[in-house]
C-alpha cells in the first residue's frame, strides 16, 4: 500500500515559493524580554531576522541559516517558552515534518525524512554517544537552551548515522549576558521545580562566571507508567584565561526513574489471531497497566564538558571539546500485551531485565579561518574528533506466555517472580568502538550574489565486539571489522535579494546496515559495508513584509543504499542490497503583521519507501518494496496563533497534525491521522513574576505515539500544567 504523490512539478514549485517558510527561533517575536517582562515585542523592518541567527549545528563556518546550503530550524529559548514544551521531544513540534515517541525500548525514537531513529543523529551539546534511539530518551526542558535541527544527509558533520538528519540538543551553560535568578514551579499530573543561578565573581568585563541550573519533577501521566521521578543538575564554570582565551567546565548529572512502565495497549482483534486493517483499541483498557507491578525503567548519567575557546588573531579561531559521558541504564518488565480468547483475555508475554553499561571519551578540535581564497572572500574550518565508546549489556531475556488477565482489573504481577527471571546480571556482549575522524570545510563567494559551500569527512571506525557468552557461527567469541566512510555535502546559495535567498545542495551520510554500531554484532555487520546515503536539496530562506515575516521551504530527495534483507534466493542468509528512498517538500511561515498577533504555520509531506527489502515471513521470503516504513507519516502539519491583547498577557493556540502511519513493513495495519490542539496562557502578575498554563491535547484525542506488533503506545491525554515563573 502506498500514498500517493504530488507530482514533481507541484513540489518544485512549492519549494521555491519565497513566501511560505519558517524558522521556529522567530517563533519568540510576542514574547516579552527580561529586562522588561511587560514590553510587547515589535517586528519592524530593523528587527534582526530569525535568518540571520548562526546556528553552530549545521556548520563549522559560523554561517547564518540564509548562507546554508540546507534546510536547518532553531528552536530557541524564547520559543521553547511560548509552548511551554515540558520535554525535549515536545519542542519538535517546531520543527518542520518531525514525529516522534518515547515507547521505553527506543525511548529517542524520531521520524524525520522518510527515516527512523537508527539512521539519524541526536547529539546533546553537539556529541553523539552513537547510542541516539536508547541514549536520547526525552528530559525535562528546563536545562535545554534550543534545539538546533538539520534536514537530510549531513554525516560531513558528525560521522556514522544523520541519512535523515541531525537533532542538537543545546543546553544552559555558564556565559557573559550577565546574572540571572530565575526559577519556576509547575503544577500538574507532573509537577516539578526549576532553579537557574548565575554570578561573575569580580564587577570586570572579563570576570569568571559561575552557573547552577537544576530541575525536579515527580509524577506521570498514565502513558508514562505509575509513577515518574526525574532530576537534572548541571554545573558550568567561565574562565576567561587570556586575551582571547576563555575556558569552559561543565559538568551535568542526570537522573530517571519510572515505576511499572507502560509498554502499551493492545489492540482489539475480534475473532482474528492477527491484526489487519485500521486498529482499534477498547476504551476500558485505557488507564491499564499490564506491566509487573515492580516494573521499571531507570537511568543514571554523567556529562563532563572541557571546552577551550581561542581567538589566535582577528580572522583565527581555535575550539577543543574534552568529553566524557557515563550511564547505566536498567530495565525490568514484561513487555507484551496482545488480546486473545475474542478480545476477553489479555495475554502478557516477553520479560526483560536489561543493563546498559556505557561509558564514550572524546577530544574535538575545531580550527576556523576567515580570508581570500583565488581573490574572492573566504572562509575555512578543519579539525578532527576522536572517540572511544564502550558498552556492556546485561540481557536476560524470557518469551512466555506467562498469564492471561482480565483486560480492565488485570491481576498483579511480580517481575521477579516470573518463571526463568532472576536479578543475576551476566554480560552478553561488549562492544569497543574507537573513532577517528578528519574534517574540513569551506565558503567562498563568488561573486554576483553567489556562494559555493563545501564540507568533506574521513571516518576511521574500529569496532571490536567481545561475546561474554557461548560461542556460535552467528555469534562468535571475538568479532572485529572497520569502516572508513567518506562523507560531504557540496551546496550553492544565490541572493537574489538580500532578504531572498535560493540553495541547492548534494549530501552524503553512511550508517550500518542494521541496528547501530555501540550494540551491533557479527550477525549485523559480518563482512559488510555501511549504507550510503545520498540527498539532493532544492530549498529558499526569505523575508517579507518589511521584516514582520519570514519563510523557508524545502523540496529533497534521500537515497539509502545497502541494507540488510533476507537473500531471496537463501533465506538463510542475510545480505546487504537493500534500497529506501524518500523524497519530499517542507514549508514553513512565521507572521507578525501587528504588535498583538504573531502567526505561524508548517506543512511537509514525505513519500517514503522500500525500493528493495525482503522479510522472511514464516518458511519464506516476501518482498516489501513499495512499502512504506513503520511508524513514518505521509502527512505532518501544524500552525499556531499568539494574541497579546494587553502588555501583560498573551494567549497562544496550536494545532498539530499527523497523518496516517503503518505498524509494520508489510503495511497489514495502520492508524488514521490525529490533529491535536493544544491552548496556553500566560499573565505577567508584576515585572518580575508570571503565572502561565498549558493545555496539551485539549480535545483529549486518543492517538498512538507509536505502533508495534501487538500493541500501541498511545500518546499522552489532554493534560493540564500550571506555572509560577519567577525572576527575582
Amino acid at each position: 500500500m502506498h500514498h500517493p504523490a504530488p507530482s514533481p512539478l507541484t513540489l518544485a514549485l512549492a519549494a521555491l515559493l519565497p513566501l511560505t517558510g519558517l524558522n521556529a527561533q522567530a517563533q519568540s517575536a510576542a514574547s516579552v524580554s527580561d529586562d522588561n517582562p511587560t514590553q510587547r515585542v515589535e517586528i519592524s523592518a530593523r528587527t534582526t531576522s530569525a535568518l540571520d541567527a548562526r546556528p553552530a549545528s549545521s556548520s563549522r563556518l559560523g554561517l547564518s541559516l540564509r548562507e546554508t546550503p540546507a534546510s536547518v530550524t532553531v528552536v530557541d529559548r524564547a520559543a521553547i517558552d511560548a509552548l511551554q514544551a515540558a520535554d525535549t521531544q515536545a519542542l519538535l513540534a517546531l520543527v518542520p515534518g518531525v514525529s516522534w515517541s518515547a515507547q521505553p525500548g527506543a525511548p529517542g525514537s524520531v521520524s524525520y525524512r522518510g527515516f527512523g531513529s537508527s539512521s539519524l543523529t541526536q547529539l546533546y551539546n553537539g556529541i553523539s554517544v552513537q547510542y541516539d534511539a536508547i541514549a536520547a530518551r526525552p528530559m525535562d526542558s528546563w536545562l535545554i537552551e534550543r534545539a538546533e535541527v538539520v534536514g537530510g544527509a549531513s554525516g560531513f558533520l558528525y560521522g556514522a548515522g544523520a541519512v535523515g538528519g541531525t537533532i542538537n540538543l543545546i543546553s544552559k551553560v555558564a556565559d557573559d549576558a550577565g546574572d540571572l535568578q530565575h526559577a519556576r514551579l509547575t503544577l500538574g499530573e507532573q509537577h516539578g521545580l526549576g532553579l537557574s543561578l548565575q554570578r561573575a565573581l569580580s564587577p570586570a568585563a572579563d570576570a569568571q562566571v559561575l552557573r547552577v541550573d537544576a530541575h525536579a519533577s515527580r509524577g506521570a501521566v498514565w502513558t508514562q507508567g505509575r509513577d515518574r521521578d526525574a532530576w537534572q543538575l548541571a554545573l558550568s564554570w567561565r574562565a576567561p584565561l587570556a586575551p582571547g582565551w576563555t575556558h569552559t567546565l561543565a559538568a551535568e548529572r542526570q537522573h530517571e526513574r519510572v515505576d511499572q512502565v507502560y509498554w502499551g495497549t493492545p489492540y482489539l482483534r475480534g475473532a482474528g489471531s492477527t491484526v489487519a486493517g485500521a486498529v482499534r483499541y477498547d476504551p476500558g483498557t485505557f488507564e491499564r497497566l499490564y506491566n509487573a507491578v515492580d516494573g521499571f525503567y531507570a537511568q543514571e548519567v554523567t556529562w563532563l564538558r572541557s571546552v577551550l575557546e581561542a581567538r589566535l588573531g582577528a580572522a583565527t579561531r581555535f575550539t577543543h571539546t574534552l568529553y566524557h559521558y557515563d550511564a547505566l541504564r536498567d530495565y525490568e518488565n514484561l513487555e507484551t500485551y496482545a488480546f486473545v480468547n475474542g478480545d476477553s483475555q489479555v495475554e502478557r508475554s516477553n520479560a526483560l531485565l536489561q543493563r546498559h553499561d556505557q561509558q564514550v571519551w572524546g577530544s574535538r578540535g575545531e580550527w576556523q579561518h576567515t580570508g581570500r581564497l583565488a581573490g574572492r572572500p573566504s572562509s575555512f574550518a578543519a579539525g578532527w574528533d576522536w572517540s572511544y565508546n564502550r558498552q556492556t549489556r546485561f540481557p536476560l531475556s524470557v518469551a512466555g506466555p506467562f498469564d492471561r488477565v482480565d483486560p480492565y482489573a488485570p491481576a498483579d504481577a511480580q517481575f521477579l517472580a516470573t518463571p526463568g527471571i532472576s536479578r543475576t546480571y551476566t554480560p552478553g556482549a561488549t562492544n569497543q568502538l574507537h573513532t577517528l575522524a578528519l574534517f574540513a570545510e569551506n565558503r567562498t563567494v563568488l561573486g554576483a550574489g553567489w556562494a559555493l559551500t563545501s564540507a568533506l569527512r574521513w571516518d576511521r571506525l574500529d569496532l571490536l565486539v567481545t561475546n561474554h557468552r557461548s560461542a556460535t557461527a552467528t555469534n562468535p567469541a571475538r568479532y572485529e571489522t572497520a569502516f572508513h566512510p567518506v562523507t560531504g555535502r557540496l551546496g550553492l546559495v544565490k541572493d537574489l535579494r538580500p532578504a531572498w535567498q535560493v540553495y541547492a545542495q548534494l549530501s552524503t551520510a553512511a550508517d550500518p546496515p542494521s541496528g547501530v554500531l555501540a550494540t551491533a554484532g557479527y550477525s549485523a555487520l559480518r563482512d559488510f559495508q555501511l549504507t550510503r546515503g545520498r540527498q539532493l536539496e532544492l530549498g529558499s530562506k526569505a523575508g517579507f513584509d518589511g521584516g514582520r515575516g519570514e519563510a523557508t521551504a524545502a523540496l529533497y530527495h534521500i537515497e539509502r543504499r545497502n541494507l540488510s534483507m533476507t537473500d531471496p534466493a537463501d533465506r538463510t542468509r542475510v545480505v546487504a542490497v537493500g534500497r529506501q528512498s524518500s523524497r519530499g517538500v517542507e514549508l514553513a511561515a512565521r507572521w507578525q503583521p501587528v504588535a498583538a498577533w504573531a502567526w505561524t504555520g508548517q506543512l511537509a509531506y514525505t513519500d517514503a519507501r522500500y525500493d528493495d527489502f525482503v522479510e522472511t515471513v514464516g518458511s519464506t521470503t516476501v518482498s516489501r518494496a513499495g512499502n512504506t516504513p513503520a511508524n513514518t507519516p505521509a502527512w505532518v502539519a501544524g500552525a499556531s496563533a499568539t494574541w497579546q491583547p494587553r502588555p501583560a498577557w498573551s494567549l497562544r493556540a496550536d494545532l498539530r497534525h499527523v497523518g496516517r502511519r503503518y505498524g509494520n513493513t508489510a503495511n497489514s495495519f495502520w492508524e488514521g491521522g490525529y490533529t491535536l490542539l493544544g491552548l496556553g496562557a500566560r499573565w505577567q502578575v508584576e515585572p518580575r513574576l508570571a503565572l502561565l498554563a498549558r493545555l496539551d491535547n485539549a480535545g483529549d484525542r486518543v492517538h498512538a505515539a507509536t505502533l508495534a506488533g501487538s500493541q500501541a503506545v498511545l500518546g499522552a491525554p489532554r493534560t493540564l500544567r500550571l506555572s509560577a515563573d519567577l525572576r527575582f
